[in-house]
């Protein structure tokens, strides 16, 4: 289960083209194996995100980038965070975690979410739909990708979704994990209780145990034992050897998107970077140890200013290892 997870948001760096990417991602996730982190996860996404950079910035598909990967790695799990349901039909969905299941030596995990940019459906010709949709599209998709999963034969009749006697073969070689991303407290997190190993939220710390409580509760009305689900907390950090390389880095990082945070008031430069986690290990190892007081079993976490940079990724995970072990 994810205690400790390293998340790539991001595939543009400084001077790296379409030739060098895969060896500056393939670096970073070699670090994290090597230096405490339990799992490694990459977007699931066709177009950059908004608070990440404009929709042309490079971004990898992320099932055949984890196959990759798998290579490149040895102990980490391996998946999203998280798989937009709207981008796969459910039965091709468990055969494509089932594939990464079995090129990785068992160390797959789906993780799986709505879905949420309009942008990208509309770009691709892929059904939006509306909010309602979506969400009853997750929970028929996983009434047919988790049995098949579990080496079980499916017949499904959905509003959304159909299949008939649908079986996954070869089966996966471990029992894959599942998590569900996202914080909505009526539908999402019951869902978690309902099908979920794991949940990965994204929430100011101020709304975080309010999300754990409306957790318990589904997990309550639905007769599922609370401790069975382990719960990360997504953080974005900016660490580096000395607080003012992690502050030159960020710097550079904002530049890079035509912004000078020099030139900016402190409310404009909150604005842009209070989601950041900054500075050297003490300091970044103080916050997240003060955010796990709010009762997650653990984060996942992304470098998005200076992970492509050499020993970032090897600094993060020896520093947030030691404040969950």
């Amino acid at each position: 289960m994810t205690r400790l997870g390293y998340q790539i948001p991001n595939f543009t760096y400084p001077d790296t083209d379409s030739a060098g990417l895969f060896d500056t991602v393939a670096r970073q996730a070699r670090e994290a194996d090597d230096s405490g982190f339990d799992t490694v996860l990459v977007m699931d996404h066709f177009y950059q995100l908004p608070f990440l950079g404009p929709p042309e910035h490079f971004m990898v598909e992320a099932y055949t980038l984890l196959a990759g990967l798998a290579r490149e790695t040895s102990s980490v799990r391996l998946g999203t965070l998280v798989t937009g349901n709207t981008y796969r039909n459910p039965g091709v969905l468990a055969k494509t975690v089932t594939a990464l299941d079995i090129v990785s030596g068992g160390r797959a995990q789906l993780g799986i979410g709505a879905g949420w940019y309009e942008l990208e459906h509309e770009a691709f010709g892929i059904d939006f739909g509306t909010f309602t949709d979506r969400f009853e599209k997750l929970e028929e998709s996983l009434q047919i990708v988790l049995p098949l999963l579990r080496d079980q034969r499916v017949t499904f009749e959905g509003r959304h979704y159909q299949v008939t006697d649908a079986f996954n073969s070869p089966p996966p070689i471990s029992k894959i994990p599942v998590m569900i991303g996202g914080g909505g407290e009526r539908k999402t997190l019951r869902m978690v209780a309902q099908y979920a190993d794991e949940s990965n939220l994204i929430a100011e710390p101020a709304d975080i145990p309010r999300k754990l409580e409306a957790l318990a509760e589904h997990c309550e009305r639905l007769g599922r034992d609370r401790s069975e689900l382990t719960v990360s907390w997504q953080r974005t950090a900016c660490i580096a050897p000395t607080e003012e390389e992690a502050q030159q880095d960020l710097a550079d990082h904002f530049r890079r998107r035509g912004t000078d945070l020099s030139a900016l008031s402190a409310a404009e430069r909150t604005a842009l970077t209070g989601r950041f986690i900054v500075g050297d290990p003490d300091a970044v190892g103080e916050r997240l140890a003060a955010d796990l007081e709010c009762g997650v079993d653990g984060f996942t976490i992304n470098l998005p200013a200076n992970g492509h940079i050499p020993e970032r990724v090897a600094l993060l995970g020896e520093t947030a290892a030691k404040v969950i072990a």
